[in-house]
């Protein structure tokens, strides 16, 4: 635990702190994350791809780290940094430390330093691209030099295509469901499953697929550049749009599909990234944030029942409600900054939502827009 570690953002802020997973250098967008659980699903969220996620709670790895909460099949997130790692993880369901857990995925990670101070810098100016730089890389005179010069170097997130990077490279199948307490990841294979649902993986979150399989929906998973004719030549009954990586606006392979799904009447689910798309799909416009919506405790609106819910966020780009065209209509809205976190067309049967309805900070506030879907595929039919 005496290994040196630092954090330098492009600004020139440096941190030196202690490093808690593997040696050597990553860069990235340095992002701040708000909630207090959930740090092997926010590792493991594939939409924080090239980022280093900020844990804001002091005391990160308490509960250790199990094979069941992976949102993904690895770490995505480029580093973590947090205040304090426990020496003891206490959980039932622990397996390994979270401090081994990054080492064995070969993901840096800096605690001690102060991330009070580092939220305000990000808070205030904005994300930043940053560089960890951990063990032997951390030593030596020119350290900190070393460390700017990394940070500066990354080309920044705006204009950067992730969702072909990290998706699947073939098709496949998903059956597991929703986890249950005595019997884990429950194998839907043998239960009554009448829908079938493509979704598009644009860096899709394994809860996504398991809430939906748990609500009677067989899933084919496509990898993000699948030309709209093959998902149509499936059968599907719904389409989802899933989560993911990066700016959307390159994303013109998707848009594309998106545009083409659309002249149908097949159901389309959009979440987060997906969401993105299917406003530019529709003729919308995105915008890069100031520092994202990261965490598990953000209030938004549902426009048309007032009924306010507490969602789990994470995106650095947003939709610019002004651009929306006169088919698509606001739903739901952020009550942090007013901007807008979901939309409906009104001539197709397609809607969408920014934040991670599977997420469950609620715990239960947002999943109904799971059942929303499968009630779209039943009228469908």
């Amino acid at each position: 635990m005496n290994r040196p570690a630092i954090l330098a953002l492009e600004d020139g802020s440096i941190f030196h702190g202690t490093a808690i997973g593997a040696d050597g250098r990553t860069s990235g967008e340095v992002v701040f994350n708000t909630a207090m659980t959930g740090y092997q699903e926010i590792l493991t969220d594939l939409s924080y791809t090239r980022q280093i996620v900020t844990l804001t709670y002091p005391h990160i790895g308490n509960t250790g780290v199990n094979a069941e909460d992976v949102e993904s099949d690895g770490i995505a997130a480029a580093g973590l940094v947090i205040r304090d790692l426990p020496l003891v993880a206490s959980n039932f369901r622990s397996e390994q430390s979270l401090s081994d857990y990054l080492k064995s995925q070969n993901v840096l990670g800096i605690a001690d330093i102060d991330t009070r101070r580092l939220t305000r810098i990000l808070r205030d100016k904005g994300a930043q691209n940053g560089a960890i730089l951990a063990g032997s890389e951390a030593e030596g005179d020119d350290a900190v030099e070393r460390a700017l010069a990394a940070a500066r170097e990354f080309p920044g997130l705006k204009g950067m295509d992730l969702a072909k990077e990290v998706s699947c490279k073939q098709a496949y199948e998903w059956s597991e469901a929703e986890w249950e307490l005595g019997q884990g990841n429950v194998d839907a294979t043998g239960s009554e499953r009448p829908f079938h649902v493509v979704v598009y993986d644009y860096g899709v979150k394994y809860n996504i697929l398991r809430m939906l399989a748990s609500r009677g929906c067989r899933l084919t998973v496509v990898p993000a550049q699948t030309p709209a004719a093959e998902v149509l030549a499936r059968n599907p009954d719904g389409i989802l749009l899933a989560n993911g990586p990066g700016d959307p606006e390159p994303c013109d392979y998707a848009i594309a599909a998106i545009r083409e799904i659309l002249e149908t009447n097949i159901p389309v689910f959009g979440i987060c990234l997906g969401h993105q798309l299917l406003a530019l799909a529709a003729g919308a416009k995105t915008v890069k944030m100031n520092h994202g919506h990261h965490g598990a405790n953000h209030p938004v609106q549902d426009l048309d029942t007032g009924h306010v819910m507490i969602t789990s966020q994470n995106h650095g780009f947003a939709v610019d409600e002004a651009s929306l065209p006169g088919n698509v209509r606001a739903i739901h809205r952020s009550l942090f900054d007013d901007t807008l976190q979901g939309i409906e067309l009104t001539d197709r049967p397609a809607f969408s939502f920014q934040g991670h309805p599977e997420a469950s900070p609620g715990p239960r506030d947002v999943s109904p827009l799971f059942d929303r879907f499968v009630t779209m595929m039943r009228q469908g039919r």
